[in-house]
């Protein structure tokens, strides 16, 4: 007797289920029911369709009904909705929604892939809000687009900062619409920790985007013109994003009386069973392991709903596969930077109570001296007694995302923090640096290991300055320009030697300086002189990405075009004299951007081309404060060009 299997649901667990099963075996019978007309379509790129990033629509359709049918001879039935599950019968009852008939088919074998639905709170005045939008299939894509286009909407509102309200924000503002984000949390993208969303922050500002953090909705009005914060902001909007989380599909399982977690997740044990041996479950639904911690979460990503489904599919025909827990490795563009995490965040072990160490370091993606090299935020959390990589995460231009995938395949394969030094990965300068990213990590996390060097952290440098801490900013004075700790006191790493007897040897002396590399060195040449020292890990560049910097304290900028002189046309532009600090690291771009200006003539113009942009991010107030003008900027594939005529 033919052994006959359901799925319900396709997308990516169950359809790759469908196609493990009939790999495996040319005999079973295998039905897909699917309530949408698209049995299998890429989900994560619904946004970049309506931004016309993608322009070919079918190219969203991964199969088509017809194709997967035939190729993989499957009883296919789209526009259909399993409506229960009669476990002891081991029958469903089907409803096709075309003709509303229902009918029952039975199983040996049922693989539950619902997915998950967009969250949609009791919000007053939601129903009668006719400007309000989710995004989780073809037909919400399809909507949201034909509004764009013939609605031709000025204004968005986009509530939720997760990968799908940020991706949906950056194309409807491709698209020439003025977005507001508004985020409950103090942070954007929950996956990575304060300080790296802090640099998103900041990016999305200087895109025009608004974004209103700490701060929920309380209510809509005017059919959804206006948007009611929890502090009575009033927004006005012509079209809302609801992007604030989703929760599974679990009402099938719920009432087949199938084993629920807190959350609402399916249970499932490792082999993708649910509390009903013949039932499994894959994808958004269900509830899986934290391969870091163990704990039970739920984590509705791609790429494991289309493992789960492989594997699901294997032990459906006897095969005993294991699903081994899911990391949350991801990675999302927003506008011209990527972020990508992987492993728990600092959020996660503070709530286990894990005691963990974390270092921050800022490299260049590939070489210097290689055109397009761009700063990597990349940050490391590990245990400082084994060396077990907690996570990971990371935000740049470029070269995040192999950066992450290899840290994430360390994690897999149970490497420490010291075997990270010992990764022997591929370099041409074009591509990465002797010492890649991964490998720097490595070495700073082994060095906290061995106790070479003592570190702290961003959010401790305030209170200990103002405890009476001594802190020694040992960049170039002319660094200090561009902002500093408020409470340091500044001996450039090359003068330290001379200035020991300065510093007393019965307390604790921090140090920091732009990245930590030059705190580092000085705090190797302090503590081989008898000193107990302490660097401020990730330096000013990881600090000030969250409390922005103290020059802008002492001048007023525009906010609309950092205060730039209105310039439409470079070519009008009279160039003087260009500098090229593209690719460059501390200090080198501010000494000779410094130089440069002081080699021209009052009323010259100087080109300057910059890829850290963190190194010279209050140039706009530097300027005023030195009373030079920057006449435009301009950014182009990340390269930034700044025209500034001198006073």
């Amino acid at each position: 007797m033919t052994q006959k299997l359901i799925i319900v649901g396709g997308v990516a667990g169950g359809a790759s289920a469908a196609a493990r099963l009939r790999r495996l075996s040319e005999e079973v019978e295998i039905i897909l029911v699917e309530r949408g007309e698209h049995i299998s379509f890429a989900n994560c790129g619904l946004p970049y369709y309506i931004g016309e990033i993608i322009k070919d629509r079918s190219k969203l359709l991964v199969q088509t009904v017809k194709g997967m049918s035939e190729r993989f001879n499957l009883d296919i039935r789209n526009s259909s909705e399993v409506l229960s599950i009669s476990p002891e019968n081991k029958s469903v009852a089907i409803k096709n929604l075309r003709t509303g008939e229902v009918y029952e088919e039975t199983y040996e074998k049922l693989l539950l892939s619902p997915g998950a639905r967009p969250i949609v709170p009791p919000i007053p005045g939601l129903k009668e809000n006719q400007l309000l939008f989710t995004l989780r299939n073809i037909p919400d894509m399809d909507k949201i687009k034909n509004y764009v286009e013939y609605k031709h909407p000025k204004k968005a509102v986009v509530i939720g900062g997760g990968f799908i309200g940020i991706e949906m924000a950056e194309n409807l503002a491709g698209r020439g619409i003025e977005v507001t984000i508004i985020e409950m949390a103090n942070q954007i993208m929950a996956p990575i920790d304060f300080e790296m969303a802090s640099i998103l922050h900041s990016h999305l500002k200087e895109k025009g985007v608004k974004l209103i953090l700490e701060n929920g909705v309380k209510s809509f009005a005017d059919q959804g013109k206006k948007v009611i914060l929890s502090d009575g902001t009033e927004i006005e909007t012509d079209m809302t994003i609801l992007s604030i989380g989703v929760r599974p599909e679990n009402g099938l399982a719920k009432a087949a009386g199938l084993e629920l977690g807190e959350r609402g997740g399916i249970i499932v044990n490792e082999y993708l069973q649910t509390s009903n041996k013949d039932i499994y479950a894959v994808g958004d639904a269900v509830e899986v392991v934290d391969y870091i911690s163990g704990t039970k979460t739920m984590i509705p990503l791609a790429g494991p709903a289309n493992r789960q489904g492989r594997i699901a599919a294997s032990n459906m025909l006897g095969k005993k596969e294991k699903y081994q827990g899911t990391m949350g490795t991801s990675i999302a563009k927003v506008f011209d930077l990527t972020v990508a995490a992987t492993g728990n965040n600092e959020k996660t072990l503070k709530l286990l109570g894990v005691t963990y160490e974390v270092v921050h370091i800022h490299p260049s993606s590939h070489a210097g001296y290689y055109p397009g090299a761009a700063p990597i935020a990349l940050k490391l959390i590990f245990d400082k007694e084994t060396g077990k990589i907690f996570g990971a995460q990371a935000v740049g231009a470029d070269g995040v995302d192999k950066r992450i995938d290899v840290i994430a395949t360390a994690i897999k394969g149970g490497l420490t923090v010291e075997d990270l030094t010992n990764l022997e990965l591929s370099y041409a300068p074009p591509y990465s640096s002797a010492k890649d990213p991964v490998n720097m990590a490595g070495y700073v996390a082994s060095n906290i290991m061995e106790g070479e060097l003592e570190i702290v952290q961003w959010h401790e440098v305030d209170k200990i300055v103002a405890g009476g801490g001594l802190l020694i900013d040992v960049r170039e004075s002319m660094e200090r320009e561009f902002g500093f700790i408020v409470g340091s006191t500044n001996i450039p790493l090359d003068d330290l030697r001379n200035r020991l007897e300065d510093l007393p040897k019965d307390r604790t002396i921090y140090v920091s300086c732009q990245v930590g590399l030059r705190g580092y060195l000085a705090s190797r040449i302090l503590k081989n002189n008898g000193y107990h020292v302490k660097n401020v890990d990730g330096g000013w560049k990881t600090y000030s990405s969250v409390f922005g910097s103290n020059v802008n304290k002492n001048v007023e900028t525009s906010t609309n075009d950092l205060g730039e002189t209105a310039v439409n046309d470079v070519k009008k532009i009279k160039v003087d004299s260009v500098i090229d600090v593209s690719g460059l690291t501390c200090p080198i771009p501010i000494i000779k951007l410094k130089k440069g200006l002081e080699a021209l003539k009052s009323g010259q113009v100087l080109e300057l081309l910059v890829t850290d942009k963190g190194a010279l991010n209050d140039l706009p107030a530097w300027s005023k404060n030195a009373g030079h003008t920057i006449l435009k900027t301009e950014m182009e594939k990340g390269l930034i060009k700044f025209w500034i005529i001198k006073n």
